[in-house]
């Protein structure tokens, strides 16, 4: 079927820069394939859809008609296809892994990573009965990091752990379920969390930060080594990740770079990334309640009980934050890092963002809208007229309360 399809593209004569195949949400196929094309007319691509339905009568989109267009997830559904599209660990681990050897533990990963292959959107969040082991593994973490939380950790994360711990079943003696530290957060900020197999492509990873969704995996460190992991793990997610999704202007920054990354080319995914890397992943910021002016709010840091002694040291070097410079700055990612960047604030990193977005390599604007759980791209008279009619009326509410003031 795919061989069909691609001989009716050569015989249209379009030149394709790009394929790319998903697990298919429709029960009818299994496979979904975004093809992406360099220079072709907006007739040329209605011509090749009506060719492609009449020889093949399979479902045909026109993702979008503007230059350079990436397929990217425009509904919250269309995540459904990320969670099995892992590039390495999961159930799968390196020989260098400390789990490498351990039968057991591999057929307790690839045990909850099942979980994650048949969740979709909509259904309830896995629920993980983890093993004495595995909290006493957590317990190790958890009690290691909570020794510096109070001198190294941002204000922020200080601020709303204790409602994680109030709220979400948080302690060194349970490890809390996806499923209700989602529900925490969406209620607070409207973010949630998704089960994954294992580490996503960039692409992938950031898209679905556009949605205010975090993929998050559910099996724990192998028990030899409880203070080192070469992978992300629920440690690493719940610890070091969730607690900051319920700060407001910590969330809007995160959402801030996946928004930027729908429909750019690879190269400025890279660019996206390694800012990700910096800031949500590495980032430090700065506090006048710190002996030394900074404290951490990286997730790689916060989950780390070595780096985050380490970082604060005055070992490392630190810059400020700029993203020009940030995205295009070489890391390591097996030792500790050599450089941090310094965020002003989150707020001012929001902002920092959205003015490097201007910059990247796409034609159009987009949104999203937090009613309908989906991606309005602004590249259409409509679509903006739609826009500033909602910008409008919230205007009208804003001004109605202004006025009800004393």
């Amino acid at each position: 079927a795919l061989n069909d399809c691609l001989s009716i593209i050569k015989q249209h004569n379009l030149n394709m820069t790009r394929i790319e195949s998903r697990a298919s949400p429709n029960t009818n196929w299994d496979y979904d394939f975004f093809v992406d094309f360099e220079n072709a007319t907006e007739e040329q691509i209605n011509q090749l859809c009506v060719s492609l339905a009449e020889a093949r009568k399979d479902q045909i989109t026109i993702v979008s008609h503007s230059k350079g267009t990436i397929w990217f997830p425009r509904k919250m559904k269309d995540l459904d296809s990320f969670s099995i599209k892992s590039l390495e660990y999961g159930e799968e681990l390196d020989a260098d892994h400390p789990g490498f050897k351990d039968y057991q533990y591999r057929r307790r990963r690839a045990e909850i990573t099942q979980h994650a292959k048949s969740f979709k959107y909509g259904q309830p969040l896995p629920i993980v009965e983890y093993t004495e082991t595995e909290i006493s593994t957590w317990s190790t973490v958890y009690n290691k990091l909570k020794e510096l939380y109070p001198t190294h950790a941002c204000s922020a994360f200080n601020r709303v752990f204790p409602l994680f711990e109030k709220n979400c079943g948080y302690s060194p003696d349970n490890i809390p379920q996806l499923s209700q530290v989602s529900e925490f957060l969406h209620d607070l900020t409207g973010w949630r969390l998704r089960p994954v197999t294992g580490l996503l492509t960039p692409r992938d990873f950031l898209n679905a930060l556009a949605f205010r969704v975090f993929h998050s995996t559910q099996y724990i460190r192998h028990p030899s080594q409880p203070l080192y992991t070469p992978e992300p793990d629920v440690c690493h997610e719940l610890l070091g990740h969730a607690p900051l999704f319920a700060d407001k202007d910590f969330s809007d920054f995160s959402q801030e770079i996946g928004l930027a990354s729908l429909g750019v080319s690879d190269k400025d995914i890279e660019r996206l990334a390694t800012m990700y890397w910096f800031t949500v992943e590495f980032g430090l910021c700065k506090e006048s309640n710190s002996s030394t002016g900074l404290r951490a709010y990286g997730a790689g840091l916060l989950s780390s009980f070595g780096e985050l002694s380490y970082c604060l040291t005055k070992e490392p070097k630190v810059e400020p934050f700029e993203p020009s410079i940030t995205s295009t700055t070489k890391y390591p990612i097996t030792t500790y890092q050599p450089l941090y960047f310094v965020t002003e604030s989150f707020v001012h990193s929001t902002s920092q963002v959205r003015e490097f977005a201007r910059t990247l390599d796409r034609p159009f604007s987009v949104r999203y809208n937090a009613l309908t759980e989906n991606i309005e791209v602004l590249d259409k008279k409509d679509s903006i007229i739609s826009f500033v009619k909602e910008i409008q009326n919230n205007f009208k509410i804003l001004t109605e309360a202004i006025e009800k003031f004393p």
